[in-house]
């Protein structure tokens, strides 16, 4: 999968992806990171991107002509229609369904602002998703871009040891089981006897029992969507129970 970040601050975006399993799926093939500064389109002899905006109001705003010519460049290389993601607070959140869906695609362009947003014009002409990873404002979308660049990168087949993606936390639409390593006791904590039983039947049924119990303490809104069996939902009413809450 092939990833272009059209930024202002490529080293950014360049140095992340040299590290951990981002630098290792580069270096094996299965994702390339191109980071495009495009500050390098403008025509301003000064280089600008930006400029005042029209009806007044803080701060400045990119232009559009840098961003589209930035665009149409990666466009002209890639040789045929891709997405376009512009990181933004005013997007649809970033989910890991979202995350799902777009690591299905060959190409993806990230788009990321900066200062006051970029010209409403350029966005109508070449986005094709707005995403937001939450409700809070940053000062650019390079760390939202490198956020979006790392969740669907794990997705890409080869890219994680096989498995690992399938039993992380929102994969089945709930919250990831704990975990525990050697040593077997540590600060006079023992991990869980089932872990070490052999009896993978009731290990499996443990873990997803405390999926369930971390999703219910942590993130109950996620089981209004999650599949659930009956004997989930037997269990969780008893969870319930058990610490007085509402069903």
């Amino acid at each position: 999968m092939n990833f272009y970040v059209m930024t202002l601050f490529p080293e950014l975006i360049e140095n992340v992806a040299k590290e951990s399993i981002l630098g290792r799926a580069v270096n094996a093939g299965y994702i390339s990171v191109k980071a495009v500064n495009f500050r390098a389109y403008s025509k301003d002899r000064h280089r600008h991107v930006d400029d005042y905006t029209y009806g007044g109001g803080a701060g400045m705003l990119i232009k559009p002509e840098p961003v589209y010519d930035c665009y149409a460049d990666i466009a002209e290389k890639i040789g045929h229609p891709c997405r376009v993601v512009y990181l933004t607070p005013a997007g649809r959140v970033f989910t890991q369904e979202t995350a799902q869906e777009l690591a299905k695609e060959e190409d993806l362009i990230l788009l990321c602002g900066h200062y006051e947003g970029i010209d409403e014009r350029v966005i109508d002409e070449i986005v094709t998703d707005q995403i937001s990873i939450g409700d809070y404002v940053l000062t650019g979308g390079e760390l939202p871009a490198l956020v979006l660049l790392d969740a669907v990168s794990r997705l890409v087949p080869g890219v994680l040891s096989a498995g690992s993606a399938e039993t992380e936390s929102f994969s089945d639409g709930l919250l990831e089981y704990p975990q525990y390593t050697r040593p077997e006791v540590w600060h006079d904590t023992r991990v869980p006897e089932i872990l070490i039983s052999g009896d993978h039947k009731k290990v499996d049924r443990w873990r997803r029992e405390e999926s369930l119990r971390k999703t219910l303490k942590n993130r109950p809104d996620l089981l209004r969507t999650a599949y659930l069996t009956k004997e989930d939902k037997a269990f969780l009413k008893t969870l319930r129970e058990s610490d007085g809450i509402a069903p």
